[in-house]
């Protein structure tokens, strides 16, 4: 008997692919090459902005720099040390006296707009917020002169009177109280509005889940708002308080209407005539500033630049630090 053997018939080729011409290019559109190009030139013009500035300020305040007595030695010459910390002084003091007034404050009212008050009374006090914002300085300088000053006087008296042994109220106030704490007091009430506007926006942010879940387990308001409202909102509550900060810091006519100009480091925020800030002497002498003075009062602007831009910096740090954690 005779077996056939069998062979295996080997199956078809497959066709073999085309050779790889890379990855598929994606069209672009005109419309998408002009967007992208309008969004980074838009991005560049802020570091371009930043930088003129910085430039700008640097060379004009150069002359100060270079006879001033820190460099030259020179006993006879402009010390610039001794023009300019006074008015650091005079503004990061004003700056952060009216943070600490204005930051509880404002994060009770952004609460009670947020959590506690009804829709119908919560809309238009935002609306009252967000115009507050859009008041010019001089109108809050006008106020703060005309009205504020007046009426702050027998609080000035009673806390010197009472808490004279606290550095802060020491001195002897007199009238008009055009002294430091009046102007923080007016920058305080300036940054109110920014502080309030930024702290409800977080506040309504908040998980709405999470605080049903802290309620459901027997918290009260209060609880729910220490424990779950205000940790998710710290970043940004942070991020409120410096915005607030940068414009207490550069306010200019608020503080040249309401302060009584002076260049000391005194701590006695009721004495008149002791404190000025740099955004305020600037706007004062650089009218009839002579060049040597205009290029102090420019120095003196570089280092608000840098101030300002600094605290910016670790405003940012603080906020990404906690966001990571």
């Amino acid at each position: 008997m005779s077996t056939t053997a069998a062979t295996s018939t080997p199956p078809p080729a497959a066709p073999r692919p085309e050779a790889d011409s890379g990855p598929a290019k994606s069209v672009r559109r005109p419309g998408d090459v002009v967007f992208s190009g309008l969004s980074v030139g838009s991005g560049l013009i802020i570091f371009l902005t930043l930088a003129l500035v910085a430039i700008f300020l640097t060379l004009r305040s150069m002359p100060a720099i270079r006879d001033s007595r820190e460099v030259t030695g020179n006993a006879d010459a402009v010390s610039l040390v001794e023009f300019t910390m006074p008015l650091v002084f005079g503004t990061v003091f004003a700056a952060v006296l009216a943070l600490i007034m204005a930051v509880p404050v404002a994060i009770g009212i952004a609460l009670f707009i947020s959590h506690f008050a009804p829709r119908a009374l919560a809309t238009p006090l935002g609306f009252m917020i967000d115009l507050l914002a859009a008041v010019p300085s001089v109108v809050f300088g006008l106020w703060g002169g005309v009205w504020l000053v007046p009426r702050l006087e027998p609080l000035y008296l009673f806390l010197n009177k009472y808490f004279a042994w606290i550095p802060l109220f020491a001195g002897e106030p007199t009238a008009p109280m055009r002294n430091l704490a009046s102007a923080s007091v007016v920058l305080a009430v300036m940054i109110l509005p920014i502080i309030t506007a930024v702290s409800r926006e977080v506040f309504l942010q908040t998980p709405r889940l999470q605080e049903e879940a802290a309620l459901a387990l027997g918290a009260t308001r209060w609880e729910t708002i220490k424990t779950v409202v205000l940790p998710f909102s710290r970043s940004g509550v942070v991020s409120a308080s410096m915005l607030g900060l940068g414009r207490a810091l550069g306010e200019t006519m608020a503080v040249l209407m309401v302060l009584s100009p002076g260049a000391t480091f005194s701590l006695h925020i009721l004495e008149v005539g002791r404190h000025q800030s740099i955004a305020a002497n600037i706007a004062s002498q650089s009218a009839e500033a002579s060049p040597d003075v205009m290029a102090r009062l420019i120095f003196t602007g570089l280092v608000l630049f840098v101030i300002t831009f600094i605290i910016n910096a670790l405003a940012r740090a603080i906020v990404t630090k906690r966001q990571k954690g």
